[in-house]
């Protein structure tokens, strides 16, 4: 039987950026794996934090945000969600990134969870809100985004998101924590 470490297994050999832009990086690292073997590694690293809200209304209802996603080729229901520079505080993006794609405003905040969005090719660390007592405000999205906001029962998302309507991984964390947070 083998000892289980919880210690880092792995060593990194070489650490070449192969793409770099605005928002990532892409890394190549030929590694030496836990069993000893040379291996390749490809990591893609984000520049911002991924910010997710689920703003619920006294009814129990959820704000979903729709877009086409150039990288699905495909279009997707989402809750507010964005990037936010890695220096700033989580709460100030979610805050920003709800009035921008829906012109909501939330009086209470609170940060349910951190994920990682898909640890085994990127560093992305997640950062989800649940925002009520909501005001609505007019939409101030960014020239990228042509955005539909939707209102649903916090019910009918989850049933959306167990028919596969809402597969966005935050999108899909975020509404089935709340729903359990919230009892439904």
């Amino acid at each position: 039987m083998s000892t289980m470490t919880t210690e880092n297994n792995w060593e990194t050999l070489t650490d070449v950026v192969v793409y770099d832009n605005p928002w990532l990086k892409l890394h190549h690292r030929d590694v030496i794996n836990p069993a000893g073997k040379p291996g390749i590694y490809g990591l893609v690293s984000f520049k911002n934090k991924a910010i997710g809200i689920v703003p619920l209304d006294a009814e129990n209802n959820v704000y979903l945000v729709g877009q086409f996603r150039y990288t699905l080729n495909e279009y997707s229901w989402e809750i507010p969600e964005g990037g936010g520079p890695l220096d700033e505080e989580p709460l100030e993006a979610a805050r920003r990134e709800l009035k921008e794609e829906t012109g909501l405003v939330a009086e209470s905040w609170q940060q349910f969870a951190r994920i990682h969005t898909s640890n085994s090719a990127t560093d992305e660390e997640g950062f989800l809100y649940l925002a009520e007592g909501l005001t609505q405000f007019e939409q101030e999205p960014e020239d990228t985004e042509e955005l539909q906001v939707r209102k649903v029962p916090l019910a009918e998302a989850v049933e959306m998101v167990m028919r596969s309507e809402i597969t966005d991984a935050l999108s899909v964390c975020g509404i089935m924590m709340v729903a359990r947070l919230k009892g439904i």
